[in-house]
């Protein structure tokens, strides 16, 4: 018999705690929730069907909303091999006034998911590129500025990206320009841009 300390519940809820009260049905089988018993769980409102196989415990809809809670459920839906990346990613940084009207994921060339209701960037990123954040990865404040550069956004969201980072002194102008160097002429050329704005 299982004690109180740790029930399906217990654990499900511990896991879920850092995903902002999102799982995976495959989660909750993991820590002894059988696809019958979740059926019932779902279907007495326990949880929240958030998308085929993803759900979220229905007390966290009574909790004050995160700002980058919705990104959660990507991170799940991509199995946690998508990355928040290019426009998204300065959002979350909140790094000068990109506001995208659509979220940004960055998925392995591999990767074979779809969903018209993200935009898909595929991409090997290497490990300091990325940082964690709680529920979900996204790339760093250089590689998001580089990133949406060579996307096309319009220059004035990267040249308040570049402006709100220098500010901080979160890079320099050098390791800025070493990252846009690393994605491509197009967000070198634009990341230059950004700088000589700041210059003037």
């Amino acid at each position: 018999m299982e004690s109180g300390e740790d029930t399906p519940r217990v654990r499900l809820w511990r896991r879920a705690a850092h995903q902002h009260g999102y799982f995976t049905a495959a989660q909750a089988l993991e820590d002894g929730y059988s696809y019958q018993s979740q059926y019932f769980q779902a279907s007495r409102g326990h949880w929240t069907r958030i998308d085929r196989g993803i759900y979220r415990f229905r007390e966290f809809a009574d909790l004050p909303s995160g700002e980058q809670d919705h990104l959660v459920p990507w991170a799940l839906w991509s199995q946690g091999r998508a990355v928040v990346s290019h426009a998204t990613a300065l959002a979350v940084h909140d790094l000068g006034i990109a506001n995208p009207a659509r979220i940004h994921l960055t998925v392995p060339p591999g990767f074979r998911r779809r969903s018209s209701l993200v935009i898909l960037h595929r991409a090997e990123l290497a490990s300091d590129e990325v940082e964690e954040h709680e529920g979900f990865r996204v790339t760093r404040p250089m590689r998001a500025i580089a990133e949406s550069a060579a996307d096309g956004v319009d220059q004035d969201v990267i040249d308040s990206a570049v402006a709100d980072l220098l500010d901080r002194g979160g890079a320099t102008k050098g390791q800025l320009l070493r990252a846009a160097q690393r994605v491509g002429f197009r967000a070198e050329l634009s990341v230059e841009r950004a700088i000589r704005a700041e210059l003037t």
